[in-house]
């Protein structure tokens, strides 16, 4: 490798800023380029669930004290993991050990994404915002990228990291499809300080997951803030002062999303469509429903009801190592229904990082470091694509005979605890 050699991250994400966080630590020069203007360009309000993979990732690429202030400042562990009908019927229940666990660094932790990013950005010095990425050229074994304000970086390396509408992406692998699914997912937040007792006491203590008949899913998930900030990390945004109860960060608050596909909603364009249209289509499709879950949509606060389309990514052919590579959404996006986004980015933060180590100290050529990185990467982050992929259609399935064997099948686990002990080992995994 050159001396010096220097990383350019475009994209200023969980991913991109794991892998500058981890560069840095182990003294490798990088720089972060982020399209983002202000904290309120993206929604970046709700939960986020870090499996053990994706915190033994961040132990190993955060510094320890900066690891500790993100432990401290996750909400309260997930007590339950529950599925149910939609006649909220119990199905299968993971409590206790089965999602606690008791390694204190691999254990599920519920983040919130505005936290998260805090810790992440904690120490860098070289993010530099507002900086959208135009196009990349190859200039005597460089890299130099150049950016819509005019400006350019030059560098040794360019990771596209900039998510699933990755410009990078289009140039390098223009062969490479982010395609729509055909679910749209509309989502709320209730905020527990006025509203804990009127909700159902099964959805407090952790997530609730429903399939239900005519093909519509049910996501709900409890964000208990158990402490303030630490170290100056934690809280609320003052850029964010204005900016409505979607970015509050200091209040507990149960979320909940239903998706389906986009007809059933039955909507002109639901992604045009206000909080209250949103709330009304919401409510329709619950509409048959046990109390409990209809009365979710009635209790949030309805600036925060927003939808969100579905969208997945096509798997792609290898192609010949050089000095540009992705990691993350920018790469293998995928459907939110296993949780795992955010966690397979986290784990390729983790990996890039330990090849650019290796090439460093001589133990890799550059090339055969990133090369196997990508191999990996390709294998088990088109896998989570695909199972992602899966556990969307089976949500959503309009096929009562599906729906009847998956609830079959869920009482069966439900019954033999050693299947469900191998069960829970997986969850949050690709």
């Amino acid at each position: 490798m050159s001396e010096p050699f220097h990383v350019l991250i475009i994209g200023g994400g969980i991913g991109g800023l794991t892998l500058a966080q981890g560069l840095k630590r182990n003294g490798i020069s990088a720089a972060v380029y982020e399209r983002d203007r202000t904290l309120t360009d993206r929604l970046q309000g709700y939960r986020v669930h870090i499996s053990p993979t994706g915190g033994l990732a961040l132990h190993e690429c955060l510094p320890p004290h900066l690891f500790d202030v993100f432990d401290r400042t996750c909400g309260a562990p997930t007590s339950a993991l529950r599925f149910f009908t939609e006649q909220m019927r119990l199905l299968l229940a993971f409590d206790g050990d089965f999602v606690a666990g008791t390694d204190p660094v691999a254990r599920h932790r519920s983040a919130s994404r505005i936290t998260l990013r805090q810790v992440l950005l904690a120490e860098l010095d070289n993010v530099h915002f507002a900086k959208t990425f135009q196009r990349y050229e190859e200039q005597r074994g460089r890299i130099v990228a150049y950016f819509d304000d005019g400006t350019r970086a030059e560098g040794d390396l360019l990771v596209a990291a900039d998510g699933g509408g990755s410009r990078v992406r289009r140039q390098f692998l223009p062969d490479a499809q982010r395609v729509e699914t055909g679910v749209i997912g509309i989502a709320g937040k209730i905020f527990l300080d006025t509203a804990r007792e009127r909700i159902a006491r099964p959805l407090l203590d952790g997530i609730s997951l429903v399939s239900a008949r005519g093909g519509l899913g049910l996501f709900v998930a409890i964000q208990e803030v158990t402490g303030g900030p630490v170290g100056g990390i934690g809280g609320n945004e003052p850029a964010l002062a204005g900016a409505g109860n979607l970015y509050d960060n200091t209040r507990s608050y149960l979320m909940w999303g239903l998706s389906a596909k986009r007809e059933k909603f039955s909507l002109t364009d639901v992604e045009l469509a206000d909080s209250a249209a949103l709330a009304t289509a919401a409510a329709r499709g619950m509409a048959g429903w046990s109390r409990a879950f209809r009365d979710l949509v009635d209790l949030a606060d309805p600036t925060t009801i927003s939808c969100l389309p579905i969208r997945t990514s096509v798997p792609v052919a290898p192609w010949r190592t050089g000095r540009v590579t992705l990691l993350g959404d920018a790469i293998h996006s995928m459907t939110p229904y296993r949780g795992i986004g955010a966690n397979v980015a986290i784990k390729d933060a983790a990996r890039l990082k330990r090849a650019l180590v290796a090439a460093r100290r001589g133990e890799r050529a550059l090339d055969d470091a990133i090369h196997d990185y990508e191999t990996g990467m390709l294998d088990y982050g088109f896998r989570a694509v695909r199972n992602s992929l899966k556990a969307m259609h089976q949500t959503v399935t309009d096929s009562l005979p599906a729906l009847m064997i998956s609830r079959l099948t869920l009482r069966a686990i439900n019954t033999l605890p050693p299947v469900k002990h191998i069960v829970a080992r997986r969850l949050g995994e690709e």
